[in-house]
């Protein structure tokens, strides 16, 4: 049975979708079946893959109100081992639907179900609210990653985005863990990168992971070519990081026994 992993902060631009989309490509390239769930309107998921949004017609949003099989909509990408379930912009009206249908926070966790069995890995990129959809994407997931950015406002609204995960652990799912935090767009040359990550740390401790995910033009060109920084640059520094993130979260969930000092993965220099 496959572990659900969904990255959220309602917070924007801190590296979620970069996150959801690589850290799939790393457990798919490690060998894992793995499934992202595009579970934002804005379908930057489904475009990061190589899919253009417009030409999707059955999504995530038919599977969640019109009880559409998923396991009939899949998309295989061009990452070995890796599929997609899309999402476009009817994904928006979702949340408004929603509202008066019975037990409306478990209609994602239903839809999981169903696709579970069929992969090691399901990372949801859930959208930068902390709507009805955030929220059902919380009560499907196994565990949460928030991505935090090192920047001057890293923690603003990242207590009301714990509160909203204390609060689904409290009454609608009790086995939610949180995964770690992820400290994203990590530059080592600037003092205010290391602050925050100090600042971080102190606040949270164990809860932050060890891996940073560095500031990298890599990065952030690849979505414009529809992939994944695996298969647009295995060298970079970014698809080091996220294989570095991957193999993190398995050596926490005991799923390999790759050694402490063995455990990073030395960038070759980017020009």
């Amino acid at each position: 049975m496959g572990k659900i992993i969904a990255v959220a902060n309602q917070k924007g631009g801190v590296g979620k979708t970069t996150t959801a989309i690589n850290l799939g490509a790393a457990f798919a390239v490690l060998e894992y079946r793995t499934l992202i769930i595009d579970a934002d309107p804005q379908a930057n998921s489904t475009s990061g893959v190589g899919f253009d949004p417009k030409n999707i017609k059955t999504s995530i949003y038919e599977c969640l109100m019109d009880e559409v099989e998923p396991l009939n909509i899949i998309l295989s990408t061009s990452t070995p081992n890796l599929d997609l379930l899309p999402a476009h912009i009817d994904l928006v009206g979702a949340e408004i639907e929603m509202i008066n249908q019975p037990n409306r926070e478990f209609m994602m966790r239903k839809v999981l179900q169903k696709v579970r069995e069929a992969y090691d890995f399901i990372v949801i990129d859930c959208s930068p609210s902390l709507g009805l959809i955030t929220v059902n994407s919380l009560v499907a997931a196994d565990s949460v990653i928030i991505p935090v950015q090192c920047e001057y406002f890293a923690l603003e609204g990242l207590g009301k985005l714990l509160n909203t995960i204390k609060i689904v652990q409290q009454r609608l799912n009790r086995g939610l863990d949180i995964e770690g935090i992820l400290l994203t767009m990590y530059d080592s040359r600037l003092r205010l990168s290391n602050q925050v990550v100090d600042e971080v740390k102190a606040h949270f401790q164990d809860m932050v992971f060890e891996t940073l995910i560095n500031r990298n033009t890599k990065l952030g060109e690849a979505p414009s070519f529809g992939e994944t920084i695996i298969m647009h640059d295995i060298n970079s520094s970014g698809a080091i990081n996220y294989l570095n993130l991957a193999r993190e979260i398995l050596q926490k969930n005991e799923l390999t026994r790759i050694k402490t000092s063995e455990k990073q993965i030395e960038p070759e220099n980017e020009s």
